[in-house]
């Protein structure tokens, strides 16, 4: 009887070693799941995260024309709820921000060129805010100017 109870007991403890493709599918179900409620989870706290956003100029002035070499994207600092990010970071391409002209204090640089202009970022911050339409709310801009080179 001893021999019998031997036997059973070696194939049980053969069989828990050996995972099925069952068992193995049914493992991937539920971490594949626990990682959809972790990013869920993580998505209503707030985040911090930097976005490449594309610039357009509007309100040029009349005798201005801006070459393609000035900068046409930044990166914005961001701070908010992580699906408004998300949000955000989906629709950054669709929607650029403005830079007007007839609102923004540029000032004329110090090089030997005169059509050489530039805009301190951080006084956009609040007309980028209103911009973004979003919960979330710039911190900071890089780069920190702008240098834009008129004709």
């Amino acid at each position: 009887m001893d021999k019998k109870r031997e036997t059973s007991s070696g194939k049980s403890a053969r069989k828990g070693r050996r995972f099925t493709r069952a068992d193995i599918a049914v493992f991937v179900f539920f971490l594949g799941l626990s990682f959809v409620f972790w990013y869920l989870n993580s998505l209503g706290k707030d985040l911090t995260t930097s976005i490449r956003y594309p610039l357009t100029y509007a309100n040029i002035p009349g005798d201005w024309k801006i070459g393609e070499e000035n900068p046409r994207n930044v990166n914005l600092n961001l701070n908010g709820p992580g699906y408004s990010i998300l949000q955000m970071k989906m629709t950054a391409n669709h929607s650029p921000l403005v830079i007007d002209f007839s609102r923004v204090n540029y000032k004329r640089s110090q090089s030997s060129s005169p059509g050489d202009y530039f805009i301190i970022t951080s006084n956009l911050v609040p007309g980028l805010n209103s911009q973004l339409k979003s919960e979330c709310r710039v911190i900071s801009i890089k780069p920190d100017t702008i240098f834009i080179s008129v004709d």
